[in-house]
Formats: C-alpha cells, structure tokens, sequence
C-alpha cells in the first residue's frame, strides 16, 4: 500500500514542476546589432507562447476552410460534394456527345450511299454481257 502512495505522490510532484516550467517568466529581447539599443522586449511563460500559437493555429485552420467552403474554391477541390452537380452535367454533356457523334457516322454513311446511287465517285460499270437460258428475244 505504501507504494502505491508513492507513486501517487511522484505523478502528483511532476504534474506540479510541469505547472511550473510552465508558467515560468522568460524575458525576450530584439536588440538593434549596430547601437545595442533595445527595439522591442516581452515577458513570456511557455504557457502564453503555447496558447498563442494554438490559438494562431486555430485561427488560420478556421480561415482556410472558411474560405474554401463559402468561396468558389470549392468547385475546384477533388471530390467535394461540390462537384455532384458538376459530375452529372458532365455525363449528360458525355451521352450527348456520344449520341452526335453516332448520329454523324449514319449521316456520313447515308450520304456516301447517296452519291454512289448518284454516280457520283468512282462508279465501275460491268459491260460483260449476261447469257439468259430459254429466253429468245429474236421470236417477235
């Protein structure tokens, strides 16, 4: 049992000098190289530079999907659930094409068909002469 009190005291201690890592003051100063004049200086903890990160962090993750979700952007994100209406006027845009192209090919074929009727082209005529048997047309 003694143990066990132990360890709970050594988890309760390291929580506590984290605490305090955390919230100790540091001091950050910008000093100007040429004069050794002091621009600008903070009184920072670990603590206030996490939150301010995070809370940076945070922001910026906010306003990025902000801007992709309530702009135009985001018809051009792969996938999005933005791009259903896209999609199906894409295949209705695809079977129409198909169904002109098809109609094209029956017109081509149609109109090759008429100008071999027409003697349009090149035509070859067959000149042998045909022997019908048991017709006589000298019997007049």
């Amino acid at each position: 049992m003694r143990e066990l009190f132990f360890i709970r005291d050594m988890a309760e201690t390291n929580a506590n000098t984290t605490l305090k890592r955390l919230r100790n003051r540091y001091r950050l100063v910008i000093v100007n190289d040429d004069t050794f004049e002091e621009v600008i200086k903070f009184r920072l903890s670990r603590l206030s530079v996490y939150v301010a990160l995070s809370t940076i962090f945070v922001l910026m993750v906010g306003l990025t999907v902000a801007l992709l979700v309530l702009t135009p952007l985001k018809y051009y994100i792969p996938g999005s659930s933005a791009n259903s209406d896209s999609r199906r006027e894409l295949q209705t845009l695809k079977i129409r094409t198909d169904s002109m192209e098809q109609a094209l090919k029956y017109k081509d074929a149609y109109l090759d068909g008429l100008k071999k009727a027409l003697g349009e082209g090149a035509v070859t005529i067959d000149t042998a002469t045909l022997k019908i048997p048991g017709t006589d047309i000298s019997n007049d």
